[in-house]
């Protein structure tokens, strides 16, 4: 028996995100059918990033245990043949039995894309969050360093029970701005339910002139405070890259 990381690609608009659930379809669902049919023999994967319905991403990891004749780097090759055209599989390669993607030291990266326009662009229906509304990008960009370094960001998130702190640090925050496009792109060391969604949200309110970027300060100063908050939806956003900082994948490309 041996233990094969995969770097998976997907676009998330037709399922009901990473994890197995009973209302419908799931990346790891496919996953776990595919590798099974494979590999003739049961497969459950376990992923880095449960990602929510619609979420995409371009480099998730995912391990598994298997018994195969095909070289790990092989596998991916022989996955994509019997996949659906929606789900890739990047990379593949065989780590240490002992090695998981939850436990170890990371950087992920997302991103999230905004269509800032009057009318939709009806390619990018599955993958921008179109506003209509006027955004004052200055101002968006002002907010986003307050958001760098370590805070709580009880404010920022749906809590889970299993949650033991909602302390993190965020080593980057930037907006972009191509045309009509605004990508907000942020990197962290570990991110809770919803709160790359909720940051751009804020974002937004900002953005809008809803808020003040002091007010989103607060919001961090203040985790325990009550105060209105929007979760950006979900297909906006798109998983990037985890980086591990161990010695077994520098880059999870």
């Amino acid at each position: 028996m041996k233990r094969y990381k995969l770097v998976v690609a997907y676009d998330g608009s037709k399922y009901c995100g990473w994890q197995i659930q009973p209302n419908g379809i799931t990346i790891e669902e496919v996953l776990n059918q595919t590798l099974s049919e494979l590999m003739q023999q049961p497969i459950k994967v376990q992923g880095a990033s449960r990602t929510d319905a619609g979420v995409h991403a371009l480099g998730n990891v995912a391990i598994f245990d298997g018994v195969t004749t095909i070289p790990g780097s092989r596998i991916a090759y022989a996955l994509n043949q019997k996949l659906p055209d929606d789900i890739v599989v990047m990379k593949s390669e065989e780590v240490p039995r002992d090695w998981h993607p939850r436990f170890c030291q990371s950087i992920k990266t997302y991103e999230y894309s905004i269509k800032n326009a009057k009318l939709p662009d009806p390619t990018k229906r599955y993958t921008h969050l179109l506003m209509s509304y006027d955004l004052d990008i200055e101002k968006m960009k002002e907010t986003a360093k307050y958001f760098v370094g370590e805070h709580d960001f009880a404010n920022f998130c749906r809590t889970k029970g299993d949650v033991k702190s909602t302390i993190r640090t965020i080593y980057q925050l930037d907006l972009a701005q191509h045309q009509d496009v605004i990508t907000v792109r942020v990197r962290g060391n570990g991110f809770l339910y919803n709160m790359v969604r909720m940051i751009v949200g804020a974002l937004l309110l900002v953005g809008r002139g809803e808020y003040s970027p002091e007010q989103v300060k607060d919001m961090l100063d203040f985790p325990g405070k009550e105060v209105a908050k929007i979760t950006a939806p979900a297909h906006g956003l798109t998983l990037v890259s985890i980086e591990y900082l161990d010695t077994l994948s520098g880059d999870s490309q």
